[in-house]
């Protein structure tokens, strides 16, 4: 079975709580890591900074999210680590590829993430059409920009 795409490595992990106050006192004042960006959106119920661990093709990001509205789906806070994202070098092949082999994508498909890199989800649940999930963890694919692919070896 021929694989068509690779991962390359970890792009982020995504971790939540009610309060990006109190997950910035450990993150960026005490652990020093850049907030390098921030992103909100209705849709996704997010309100997250963007920090920086590392430089070039090795950074990764690190997302601290807050639910705009706690009460409303995604719940981005629960689990609070959210999700891990992974660079690939071939965004549409790995999707069509996974789905073909029974892997369960979460709604919305392949669109811009906050960073700016198209992204998509793994489902965390399979289903009876899709046996093939996260089991239990939201997993993120990102397609990587080609100087990722080129440091990473894709």
């Amino acid at each position: 079975m021929q694989r068509p795409f690779k991962v390359l490595g970890i792009q982020q992990i995504a971790i939540g709580g009610s309060s990006k106050e109190r997950l910035r006192t450990l993150w960026v004042d005490l652990l020093g890591l850049p907030i390098t960006g921030s992103f909100t959106s209705q849709r996704e119920n997010v309100t997250e900074d963007i920090l920086t661990l590392g430089q070039g093709p090795h950074r990764v990001e690190v997302d601290l999210m807050e639910p705009l509205d706690p009460t409303q789906k995604p719940a981005v806070h629960t689990p609070p680590l959210n999700h891990v994202g992974l660079w690939v070098d071939n965004l549409p092949a790995a999707v069509d590829w996974l789905t073909a082999q029974g892997v369960r994508f979460a709604p919305g498909g392949i669109r811009p993430g906050a960073a700016g890199y198209d992204i998509c989800f793994v489902h965390p649940k399979h289903n009876e059409h899709f046996p093939i999930a996260g089991e239990g963890v939201l997993i993120e694919l990102v397609q990587a920009p080609a100087d990722v692919v080129a440091a990473l070896g894709g």
